[in-house]
């Protein structure tokens, strides 16, 4: 890849849910039928770690089943414990064998439970009892309300040790992110920002954009006059509209560009307020502004 910096790799956990109508899960691993050309692939905890090893990552995910919203109280539970086993698995196999280069590669494992509060309270502790250097957060975001995103969270983080990142994985929207940093966590990871550029969506300090829309046609103002980026001030809402329309790629190009930018902004400020005392005060204010639809 030649990039010199930081790289997370995820285990497949999630694929085990967004994948769900071509695989089968034994306790052995997952099988995987590949949509390609049919053919089979079993993802195991060991050579789930061997793979990420390989890839030379810089954060390492455990092996995992991301259960689907609604879920099964029972099936919820089993998931949960296997989740565990599959942990246990992926932390003996790192153990008992060597390194692949010549720097250490950090191991976070992945609390589960789906919206039940005392699975989510149990996947807590075991978590919390590895003794990883991260923690992370999964089998949010799949559907849920946000409220219950927000209270799994919340119960979560009560519990995983303040001193170690918390990682929350596939969140979210801008408000998502700021509600679950006041919850407490500390890292994100989400395809949001991406796609919904290039279905149109921007996100701005004061609402959302879907530049698609016909108000926006005549609008030669910057796509956003805070400037975070190139792009917000060198091109206007009207021509990035008529990109759109046409469907040039530039325009998803544009709007990925600015919707990044945006992102990195909003965590960064968020820093910045966290480092002041005022965090709650400017995380409410700024909730406010971007739940408009402009």
């Amino acid at each position: 890849m030649n990039w010199d910096r930081n790289i997370l790799t995820d285990s497949g956990g999630y694929q085990v849910y967004s994948l769900s109508a071509n695989r089968k899960i034994k306790e052995e691993g997952v099988k995987f039928k590949s949509h390609i050309d049919g053919s089979y692939h079993t993802f195991t905890p060991e050579n789930v770690m061997e793979i990420q090893r390989t890839i030379g990552a810089d954060i390492i995910m455990a092996f995992d089943e991301c259960t689907p919203y609604p879920c099964d109280y029972n099936y919820a539970k089993r998931s949960m414990h296997m989740t565990h086993r599959w942990l246990d698995r992926c932390i003996n196999h790192l153990e008992k064998t060597p390194l692949k280069y010549d720097y250490n590669q950090a191991f976070f494992p992945i609390v589960q439970g789906s919206t039940y509060k005392d699975l989510r309270k149990q996947s807590a502790e075991y978590i919390a009892n590895s003794g990883a250097v991260g923690n992370a957060i999964g089998g949010l975001s799949v559907g849920e309300p946000a409220e219950e995103m927000y209270a799994m969270t919340d119960v979560v983080c009560s519990i995983l040790p303040e001193e170690k990142p918390r990682y929350l994985m596939g969140v979210g929207t801008p408000i998502n992110i700021l509600e679950n940093i006041a919850l407490g966590v500390d890292m994100f990871d989400c395809v949001m920002p991406t796609r919904n550029a290039r279905n149109g969506m921007l996100f701005t300090a004061h609402g959302s954009i879907n530049i698609k829309n016909l108000k926006w046609a005549e609008d030669f103002s910057p796509i956003d006059e805070m400037g975070i980026t190139f792009v917000d001030t060198e091109y206007s809402k009207a021509y990035l509209r008529h990109l759109f329309t046409v469907n040039e790629l530039l325009g998803k190009q544009i709007a990925t560009i600015h919707n990044l930018g945006f992102y990195m902004w909003l965590v960064r400020e968020a820093r910045k307020h966290i480092l002041a005392g005022d965090f709650n005060d400017w995380k409410n204010q700024m909730v406010k502004q971007m739940a408009n639809r402009l």
